[in-house]
């Protein structure tokens, strides 16, 4: 258990007293919602020099990244002519995730989080290098590609729940929740730019400058992760190293309610519901018959419903696992919607709400989840929930990109929204029977806390007393 800051956001024991006092507080008072940055405004995780240098860094480099897999999705579908080729390359790419995401959580909680996210950071420029060579020297083929993804998913095992777990050591409990929506919104506002730049650049001169540019990206997170002051970082005790530690794990999780749904129920999503760059390529080749920069400008408008849905989740103060539930339902129902769409512009304009709940389904479990976790234990949980929400990507994206290819691009979009649906139904009403999951504010002890807070049920007097 950390004796610095961050053991803030340990979970309260879950004892009947807890729970009484959670449900008496499902709102927070003014001058607690002021301690845990609720009113903080929207950016309020930037006053904070750290975090400034790494927003900075990301803004950059995932404008590249954006640029990356446009480029990447494009290249595979003009060597090959198959939607299933792009679900490959997507599957590769996330397929380390799902056979060794749980590993990387262990290696996150061990180590200096800030030395591990200067080598991933740069492993990931030298994929991006590696690709652009191949490319712009005439001899790329589509095996290439597949194994750069790989390879980058390997970097990414250990990069995304370090990074995931830096958060709170540059900003602290009380600004978390803010610093992951603004994280989102820097990974949205990029992906404004970088398909809109890639598409120029794809039509132009090639995919092949689009990969170069993102390698070279890299130089600005890599920089900013130099300049911080390590002394202004919040202390976060480390985990010894020890023999079950991935066991360990599993079980803190298996026992916390309030951590395994929101898990579960991204993982449906995750695994089919996110497939986007199979979707909108085979409808951009297939239905309406158009090039590279329609497929860039179909990215862009569900980045801008994403980016708004980033901005919003920045000013909520709490977390509740109904938000989760209703973004997720809305999400499945307007991906069916947008598989229907009668023509572009119908199809084009969904894409932006479709954004905004994805968005918010992946910022609410995200925060949530780290809120309620054990400082020590949080590179495990998130490499769970990381392994969860992408590792389904290779069981999910070629099944996927077989059955858009089999019976067309309509009928793929329209399963994925029905598998969304269909989960948060059956989670929702598995929550209705076991309780209300709400993120409270223990005045009494001064942090945030997850807990369950079981439905009460009517005593037998009032009920005859409204009969």
């Amino acid at each position: 258990m950390s004796t610095g800051p961050g053991a803030d956001s340990a979970p309260a024991p879950n004892s009947h007293d807890d729970a009484a006092r959670s449900a008496a507080l499902t709102e927070p008072a003014p001058a607690a919602r002021r301690e845990t940055g609720a009113k903080g405004g929207t950016f309020s995780s930037l006053r904070i020099r750290n975090y400034r240098l790494f927003a900075t860094g990301q803004v950059v480099s995932n404008t590249g990244t954006w640029m990356q897999r446009i480029a990447q999705d494009w290249l595979v579908l003009s060597l090959t002519g198959s939607s299933a080729a792009v679900g490959i390359t997507t599957a590769l790419q996330f397929l380390p995730m799902m056979l060794l995401g749980l590993y990387g959580g262990v290696i996150a909680d061990r180590c200096p989080k800030r030395r591990l996210l200067v080598l991933t950071q740069s492993a990931m420029g030298i994929t991006g290098l590696a690709l652009a060579v191949l490319t712009l020297s005439g001899h790329v083929q589509v095996w290439h590609v597949y194994l750069t993804a790989f390879v980058l998913g390997l970097v990414t095992v250990v990069d995304n729940p370090a990074r995931q777990a830096f958060v709170v050591e540059m900003v602290g409990p009380a600004d978390l929740r803010n610093a992951v929506s603004l994280n989102s919104a820097n990974f949205q506002s990029a992906r404004l730019v970088g398909p809109a730049v890639a598409g120029v650049l794809i039509t132009a001169v090639g995919s092949g400058w689009a990969f170069l540019l993102n390698g070279l990206s890299f130089v600005a997170p890599v920089a900013g992760l130099l300049l911080m002051r390590t002394s202004e970082l919040h202390k976060v005790d480390r985990a010894p190293r020890g023999k079950g530690q991935l066991r360990e794990g599993l079980r803190y999780v298996a026992g916390r309610p309030d951590l395994v749904w929101p898990i579960v129920l991204v993982g449906f999503i995750g695994t089919f519901g996110f497939n986007f760059p199979i979707w909108l390529t085979a409808f951009v080749n297939d239905v309406y018959h158009a090039g590279a920069g329609t497929y860039g400008l179909l990215n862009t408008l569900m980045a801008g419903g994403s980016l708004v849905g980033a901005l919003l989740a920045a000013r909520r103060g709490s977390s509740r696992l109904r938000l989760l539930v209703g973004a997720a339902l809305l999400f499945g129902l307007l991906e069916i919607t947008a598989a229907l769409a009668p023509s572009f512009w119908v199809f084009a304009a969904l894409l932006a709400p479709i954004g905004m709940c994805g968005l918010t389904i992946n910022v609410t479990a995200n925060s949530s989840i780290q809120l309620a976790t054990d400082p020590a234990m949080r590179g495990r949980v998130m490499s769970l929930f990381m392994m969860v929400f992408m590792g389904g990507t290779p069981l999910g994206a070629p099944l996927v990109g077989w059955v858009t290819d089999a019976y067309g691009a309509r009928v793929g979009f329209l399963a994925g929204g029905a598998v969304a649906t269909l989960a948060a139904v059956g989670v929702g009403l598995v929550l209705a029977r076991v309780g209300d999951l709400r993120l409270k504010i223990d005045l009494r002890r001064g942090h945030t806390h997850v807990a369950f807070v079981p439905r009460e049920r009517a005593r037998p007097e009032e009920l005859a007393a409204t009969a």
